[in-house]
């Protein structure tokens, strides 16, 4: 039997949410590591191991509000110093809470994937916000994001490791506790798309 990180048991890892059944692959992997051999290929994404998908957002966090996010620190597409940090944290989470790792990492994504979001449609010269659903895709994208960037806020020009962060980040959204930025995100969102209706 294949553990991930040569540790970790994922058979009795279940995702309950029917939507992103598809979307979260848990055939675990020693090193996950595809290389993006699959990149051109669309929706290939969702056939890589979940969190070889954690350890490739932590390389490059995505944007926000337009412009590259981070570029120094952690953030050196660098592969193997990825792999390490989610290792650290995933042994962090397991001393916390002495659970699977991977269980409580499946189940904290499945809390932060905000189902509604906001586009802007323009009509008659005045734009208007307009509540739209997410796709399950963009669901798990969105929460990937929002794990890796609010981990990278809180160890940014502080004493806490990226480790502890992203470990701290996973425990607040399994909890479902607003102290995840993934979490207070999503809930904002949906906030706003709700009085958008």
């Amino acid at each position: 039997m294949i553990l991930a990180f040569n540790r970790w048991d994922v058979s009795d890892v279940k995702v309950s949410d029917p939507g992103l059944t598809r979307y979260i692959t848990l055939e675990p992997k020693v090193v996950p590591k595809t290389g993006s051999r699959y990149a051109g290929n669309r929706f290939h994404k969702s056939k890589i191991f979940i969190v070889e998908r954690l350890i490739n957002k932590v390389m490059v966090p995505g944007h926000k509000g337009k412009e590259h996010f981070k570029s120094s620190g952690h953030v050196t597409g660098k592969a193997d110093n990825a792999y390490r940090i989610i290792e650290k944290a995933f042994e962090i989470i397991e001393s916390k809470l002495k659970q699977n790792p991977i269980k409580v990492y499946v189940q904290a994504l499945e809390n932060a994937a905000q189902r509604e979001e906001i586009i802007t449609i323009e009509y008659g010269g005045a734009r208007y916000p307009k509540a739209v659903e997410c796709s399950p895709q963009r669901r798990i994208d969105l929460a990937l994001r929002h794990f890796v960037q609010g981990s990278f806020w809180k160890s940014f020009n502080s004493k806490k490791s990226i480790e502890n962060c992203i470990a701290e980040e996973i425990i607040n959204a399994y909890g479902m506790s607003n102290t995840s930025h993934a979490i207070s995100k999503k809930l904002e969102v949906e906030r706003q798309a709700d009085a958008s209706r």
